[in-house]
């Protein structure tokens, strides 16, 4: 029954999952919350996110607080405060943080299993970066696996 999925989080509060996150990812509806339909994660992006293709899921990103440079396509979006970008599964795009800090958004994937790469991200940990950046072809050792690629430099 839907009532049985029910859930209430208080202010600073995340949902369980399989490792714990650190602060700058909030789990508020996991996959399983949504039986599949769509996770839900508050996140303070800090570092850059190289551009990637989503092959099955549309992620829509709310900005919170500060501004969120979103690069689509070929064209750059500087988001603040109160703006949302839809970006659609097989268009390409990168995220990061504006010139006044991290921003804190509201990250919205559907289907859902955002969350399942999160955690497979920070257990690599450091294997996945060079240089203090994400690395595409590190990266996309686990992304395959969530129906993401990140793009690679050219040799």
């Amino acid at each position: 029954m839907p009532h049985e999925r029910f859930v209430l989080l208080d202010a600073g509060e995340a949902r369980p999952g399989r490792i714990p996150l650190p602060p700058a990812f909030s789990v508020k509806a996991a996959t399983g919350d949504t039986e599949g339909r769509f996770s839900l994660l508050e996140v303070v992006l800090a570092r850059e996110i190289p551009r990637h293709t989503h092959h099955g899921a549309d992620e829509g990103v709310y900005v919170l607080d500060g501004e969120l440079l979103v690069d689509i396509g070929h064209r750059s979006q500087t988001l603040t405060a109160g703006q949302f970008v839809l970006l659609p599964h097989g268009v390409p795009h990168a995220l990061r943080p504006g010139p006044g800090g991290p921003p804190r958004v509201l990250q919205i994937s559907s289907p859902g299993g955002w969350e399942c790469f999160v955690e497979d991200m920070i257990e690599a940990g450091p294997r996945l970066t060079v240089g203090g950046g994400l690395d595409p072809a590190r990266l996309n050792v686990i992304a395959g696996r969530h129906g993401i690629t990140y793009e690679e430099p050219s040799p």
